[in-house]
């Protein structure tokens, strides 16, 4: 009897948006040797695509996003996360082009991943699903594209996670991508990336209820673990300037402290509320499965060492983005993929972003992001005849 997903998980098998399913006969080869078959990829699409399919924008979603980029979240309620740069008359504007966002294989909204049913056992795959990363996400992209009848894209954009989309795409298909904006993102995973990813890997995998992977069927949910994992990183999402505006050191509900461990800070009682929020509509072992993805990330590598070797004889056009208060991916990341591009004698312009918002000013309202990716994205548009 197939195992049954707990009632606060219905998007990872039944997602409220379009569904791409693919069967044994459309593999998707993976990085870790093997052939994902069946498989589906959920997406979410804005505007309309034009008679020469021409204008198509593909946005890369970062490590808890999903495809609901401009559409209310289905679990939340909440607006699109990307509704500051996507939607009519925005820079991204879904009145000239026709925008796609897929859930990426390994995550939960609805793409294929380990809380998905393993066909071979009829019960959820847990670990058992095979590791993702960051190029097999890429490639279930350019399956879906195809699947769609689009065969290059006029801009592929993403911020952090997405970013490295972003960079995969233009190294795997650079003759399917014409324009590419990674935002707030790097070349690899940082040691420092790393050690942030396992600290919560570890809390999820310490967590009681986590079961060893297998919480779906024994009915539990490491919601501890998870939200623990969640607080961690969303520090990194910060920057101290903007964690002292918002809380300095203010006391939660008055004005001296209690004598517990109860969060008797601002800070504390935000992060815990981000953590119970998350932990509502994200899978554990997604988490452990995508933050992986991003720290096998490693373009040079992949290229003999050689960063500039990855964009060798590409034609896309490039604008790199980062923001002055990012210590997740510092504007030091961003400059090694401007002078691999320089030394690839790829089309590429570069903003740094003044801002003290941190990692998260990507989804924030930043003029002058804002700015810079119009400017960017309206000459290649007149560039691409659009």
């Amino acid at each position: 009897m197939r195992a049954r997903l707990p009632a606060d998980l219905p998007q990872a098998l039944d997602p409220r948006s379009p569904v791409a399913r693919f069967g044994t006969d459309e593999p998707l080869p993976m990085d870790a040797g093997v052939l994902l078959a069946p498989f589906q990829i959920a997406y979410q699409t804005a505007g309309t695509l034009n008679a020469a399919r021409s204008n198509a924008v593909l946005i890369c979603h970062a490590l808890t996003g999903d495809q609901h980029f401009a559409h209310t979240h289905p679990v939340t309620g909440k607006p699109g996360w990307w509704e500051t740069l996507v939607g009519p008359g925005k820079p991204i504007d879904t009145d000239r082009y026709f925008v796609i966002c897929s859930n990426v294989i390994g995550s939960c909204m609805g793409s294929t991943g380990p809380a998905s049913i393993d066909p071979a056992t009829d019960r959820p795959y847990g670990l058992d699903f095979p590791l993702v990363t960051i190029r097999d996400m890429v490639r279930a992209q350019a399956m879906l594209l195809d699947r769609l009848g689009i065969r290059d894209l006029f801009l592929c954009v993403g911020g952090s996670m997405g970013g490295m989309q972003v960079l995969q795409w233009a190294a795997l298909y650079p003759e399917r991508v014409f324009a590419a904006l990674p935002i707030a993102t790097g070349p690899r995973h940082s040691a420092q990336n790393i050690a942030f990813h396992e600290v919560g890997r570890q809390a999820i995998m310490a967590d009681p209820a986590w079961a060893d992977g297998r919480y779906l069927e024994a009915g539990t949910r490491p919601a501890k673990g998870l939200g623990v994992a969640r607080m961690g990183a969303h520090i990194t999402y910060l920057s101290e300037p903007a964690l002292h505006r918002k809380f300095g050191r203010r006391f939660q509900g008055g004005s001296a402290p209690t004598f517990s461990f109860n969060a008797d800070f601002q800070i504390e009682s935000y992060l815990r509320h981000q953590g119970l929020s998350f932990v509502e509509r994200f899978d554990a072992n997604a988490y452990l499965y995508l933050t992986r993805a991003m720290d096998y990330f490693d373009l040079a590598e992949d290229h003999g060492g050689v960063l500039a070797k990855a964009f060798q004889g590409t034609k896309t056009r490039f604008c790199v983005i980062s923001f002055t208060s990012d210590w997740l991916f510092p504007t030091s990341e961003s400059r090694a993929i401007v002078h691999a591009l320089n030394a690839a004698s790829a089309p590429v312009a570069f903003v740094e972003v003044e801002s003290d918002k941190g990692h998260d000013a990507f989804l924030l309202d930043e003029p002058t992001m804002f700015s810079a990716a119009r400017g960017f994205i309206d000459a290649a548009a007149r560039a691409r005849g659009l």
